[in-house]
């Protein structure tokens, strides 16, 4: 079968080649994938991955072979998973706890973009507990992440102030914010709940506005800046307050139980997924190229096969 590997001798840092097929463990189904989607986070990790290294974290396809154990989907099923690697390739073996079905209405391009955004999203806001009636910060919120994040804490009652650059207010504002700020000084809080994605200056501020007992999750750093933290910038008013950090492959079990949960609000119309652009894996130098650029506005798909 076919993959996309990390390759030093090429122009975009890949190149395809040819591997023997998947063999699945008992508890694994194997997929035909028809399309992944671009995260941000696979830009850092084709740069350090050594040669021959399988990138791609969200898949979508189709059952090719069931899990022999009998778990998961039949033959035939169309699905999307997270993986942690090896996901641009002609077919993976996936664990099938880590699948979901995709209903009927929700197309491929569409479920390619909510595996790791998606469930970043909802993940990092249940750290904030119930939200209903509470003041949510919302950083980087223009990002795939942070208009999933505004969306499912809207939806969960919480009120959200979103900071991204003027152009995207309405926009933001469209999926639920209530505010829309240029830069974190310009949110005025105190915040129950934090979302914080990058880091330096961004996270020192978001120590200032967040509220007693309440939580920053950390869960990226796009400005690539270090934040010196100090007890005293928590006291006085911000006691009990915790930072909290967040990675998707540390974030424990069922993660194909919160894709089931994701696909099923975009089913029905309650989670909206931006696709800025669909190309096919032959050409992920353009796809590359509008991520490295901030180009796009949404998630870049690459369609595979089907």
């Amino acid at each position: 079968m076919l993959a996309l590997v990390t390759s030093t001798d090429s122009a975009t840092g890949l190149k395809f080649a040819e591997f023997e097929e998947p063999q699945p463990f008992a508890n694994e189904a194997l997929i035909s994938v028809h399309a992944t989607s671009l995260n941000r986070g696979e830009l850092r990790l084709l740069s350090i991955r050594p040669n021959g290294w399988i990138p791609g974290q969200d898949v979508v396809g189709v059952v090719e072979r069931a899990a022999a154990d009998g778990s998961g989907p039949a033959m035939g099923t169309r699905v999307a998973a997270l993986v942690d690697q090896a996901g641009w390739a002609e077919r993976v073996a996936i664990p099938t706890d880590r699948l979901a079905v995709l209903p009927d209405n929700v197309s491929f391009v569409s479920a390619a973009t909510l595996p790791v955004a998606a469930t970043t999203a909802l993940r990092t806001l249940r750290h904030g507990g119930d939200l209903a009636g509470q003041q949510v910060l919302i950083t980087g919120a223009s990002g795939a992440v942070g208009r999933f994040q505004i969306q499912i804490a809207r939806q969960q009652g919480g009120r959200v102030t979103a900071v991204a650059a003027s152009r995207h207010g309405e926009d933001l504002r469209h999926l639920g914010a209530e505010q829309v700020v240029e830069s974190i000084e310009l949110a005025e809080g105190p915040f129950s709940l934090i979302t914080e994605s990058v880091g330096g200056e961004s996270l020192a501020h978001a120590i200032e506005r967040v509220a007693p007992g309440g939580t920053i999750v950390m869960f990226g750093s796009s400005s690539g800046e270090l934040t010196p933290v100090g007890f005293r910038q928590f006291v006085p008013g911000h006691e009990g307050a915790r930072l909290q950090t967040f990675a998707y492959y540390a974030s424990g079990p069922s993660i194909g139980a919160d894709i089931a949960s994701l696909l099923a609000l975009v089913s029905a119309g309650l989670l909206e997924t931006r696709v800025a652009l669909t190309v096919q894996w032959t050409d992920i130098a353009q796809a590359l190229n509008a991520l490295r650029q901030r180009s796009i506005s949404g998630k870049a798909v690459l369609t595979i096969s089907g």
